[in-house]
């Protein structure tokens, strides 16, 4: 939101010029709610005639945006396509994912609320995060509270579950994400299960529910995931502090976030202040009903099955992407072209990933790289050559290690979960 737009709310909410211009001063700053004197000065200066201005907006988690820039922040993702920026979510082209391990510049960005102002100032003076519920020992951490922790880094794929739903037919509704909202990158932290263990796990703990600092739209309730204690205490689940070496960066999750690899991405809370544990599967808004659930059975597409038909999305499945060449790549008859591309298959390991250039008759081998550890993707490579003019398209399509392979045809669900349906990049041969 620019500050014309902020000044014609605050003018029909009764706002003069004084308030006008002790906006311009706030919005300048970029600092409001880090500085604790200037936020009470401001609110203050605005007065009772704001309070229609000050509901709509604070109520809604609107002003955090227009004055502390959290669209500025789109900034240091070049080339991402933004679906939407209240919030923001965006993807790269799977050409700017050919990176083996990926750049935190171009990791996507899926978010359900408004950047928490913390993340966007860098400012952890008072971060806390809690431990507790269904533990021995209630913990609030600080950063350098967790960093006494044994640290880890893993290179470890993260995945919106909703990565392939503009290729569902028919259409679903959400973000029309295409391929790009995954990353693998390189991640630093400590591992979940060794600050549960400090906290002391009780037996009756079965479930986690994950709190961020990330301010809700709306209506909507405080966005909150959990997963089931077995893949909490996972050695890969990590609590984690640096992505590539770095901190985290604000639109990932600044300062903490979790990272749970090789399931969806939801189950990694950005911005993470508390982790509660539950003697039941947790039961928040995003957790009931349609919202990161799936059909247990195949459905008619374009139908929705009663509510407890629906089971919880957890690992991602099969999956490939061609990272090069780029889409409708100019090709002459007679060249040799490298084909380099990505495979990951949640839970479990890649076996293969083959090539067609003839619409699936005939297939070629590539050469899969091992990944870096459990959870990082494959790295694939082939040579191609086309020998005459024409339309041609590059199909992949992996296999896992139990043989199941990536579908020619996407299977329906009424969300557009776990798309994983072969990746097809057309080029062009001149004679």
């Amino acid at each position: 939101m620019g500050i014309e737009n902020m000044r014609r709310i605050l003018i029909q909410g009764g706002g003069g010029k004084q308030e006008i211009d002790l906006l311009d001063r706030v919005i300048t700053r970029r600092r409001f709610f880090g500085q604790a004197a200037l936020g009470y000065s401001v609110l203050v200066g605005f007065g009772a005639g704001l309070d229609a201005a000050l509901k709509g907006l604070f109520g809604r988690g609107l002003v955090p945006v227009a004055w502390s820039s959290e669209a500025d922040l789109l900034t240091t993702k070049p080339g991402m396509i933004v679906h939407n920026d209240r919030p923001i979510n965006g993807e790269l082209p799977p050409d700017l994912l050919d990176d083996s391990v990926t750049p935190s510049s171009r990791h996507f960005v899926r978010n359900n609320g408004i950047v928490p102002v913390r993340a966007i100032n860098k400012d952890i003076q008072d971060w806390k995060l809690t431990i507790d519920g269904e533990v021995n020992r209630k913990l609030q951490l600080s950063i350098a509270d967790l960093k006494r922790f044994p640290s880890a880094t893993f290179q470890e794929t993260i995945e919106c579950g909703g990565n392939g739903r503009a290729l569902f037919r028919p259409k679903v509704r959400g973000n029309q994400w295409n391929r790009g909202a995954i990353a693998s990158s390189r991640w630093t932290g400590v591992r979940l299960r060794d600050v549960l263990k400090e906290a002391g796990v009780k037996s009756s703990a079965v479930y986690t529910a994950h709190y961020g600092e990330d301010i809700p739209l709306g209506k909507a309730e405080p966005f909150s995931r959990g997963i089931p204690m077995a893949k909490a205490m996972e050695e890969h689940t990590l609590i984690a502090y640096q992505l590539n070496g770095a901190d985290v960066p604000a639109l990932n999750g600044f300062p903490v976030r979790l990272v749970v690899p090789g399931w969806i991405g939801s189950c990694s809370e950005k911005w993470l202040k508390e982790i509660r544990l539950l003697a039941y599967v947790h039961d928040s808004q995003k957790m009931r009903g349609f919202s990161y659930r799936v059909p247990q059975y195949p459905v008619v597409p374009g139908t929705r099955p009663p509510r407890k038909d629906m089971v919880i999305v957890t690992s991602w499945i099969i999956k490939s992407m061609i990272t090069q060449p780029r889409p409708k790549t100019e090709l002459t008859a007679g060249d040799t072209i490298k084909v380099r591309g990505h495979a990951w298959a949640g839970e479990h390991k890649v076996e293969k990933v083959i090539l067609s250039t003839d619409y699936g008759i005939h297939w070629y081998d590539t050469e899969l790289t091992p990944p870096k550890n459990k959870y990082a993707w494959n790295d694939w490579e082939a040579e191609l050559k086309f020998s005459r003019r024409g339309y041609y398209e590059i199909w992949a399509r992996a296999f896992d290690n139990r043989g199941i392979a990536q579908p020619f045809r996407q299977p329906w669900n009424p969300k557009g979960y776990l798309g994983n349906v072969i990746h097809r990049v057309p080029v062009i041969v001149s004679g």
